[in-house]
């Protein structure tokens, strides 16, 4: 039960009722931490639109290492729900329940690629010890795969967003939607 007054679909009026209109006809239904922001509704579509930049915008980065980050952060913040939702999009990409899991329960563990592990250990550095992250114990050996800063510059982008989603979701009460977060539009 979320810790502040939400408005459920069902009672939005005005300009909420057409944010989340829009929300479920461009993404395939209405999330909780959407409906979390209901008493300021503006702050839905600036959300969503930082949201759909940094993980749907143009990147060197693909869609499922920008997801993969995002299982990873949301693991070391105990975040249930952001887990939940992009382990389902990361299961999109990967079709392997098996790997999923792994990657929920330790990355380390895990069969990846140099530079899918660089962005894992980048973002469980990022999430834990901000300061301790630095250019030649991080960022220089993702160069070193190939990524440049622009890819850098957008892991970073995933990480710090996922962050501050983790912290909305925790400080107030987002719960699970009841289909348990499956079914949405994920490319």
């Amino acid at each position: 039960m979320p810790f502040i007054d939400v408005i459920q679909h069902k009672n939005a009026e005005g300009r909420l009722l057409e944010i989340y209109d829009d929300l479920v006809q461009s993404r395939g239904k209405l999330a909780e931490v959407h409906k979390i922001q209901s008493l300021n509704p503006e702050t839905i579509v600036a959300h969503m639109e930082l949201y759909l930049k940094i993980m749907f915008g143009r990147s060197p980065l693909r869609r499922y290492q920008r997801e993969m980050m995002a299982v990873v952060v949301s693991v070391c913040n105990n975040c249930l729900y952001c887990t939940k939702h992009h382990a389902e999009a990361v299961q999109h990409f990967w079709k392997d329940d098996q790997k999923v899991q792994q990657l929920i329960q330790d990355y380390t563990t895990l069969e990846l690629s140099t530079q899918d592990r660089l962005l894992c250990d980048l973002a469980k550095k990022l999430t834990e010890e901000p300061s301790q992250t630095n250019n030649v114990s991080y960022l220089g050996p993702l160069k070193a795969t190939g990524l440049n800063d622009r890819a850098i510059l957008d892991a970073t982008l995933v990480i710090a967003y996922f962050n501050f989603v983790n912290r909305i979701v925790l400080g107030l009460g987002v719960n699970l939607e009841e289909d348990g977060g499956t079914g949405y539009k994920y490319d």
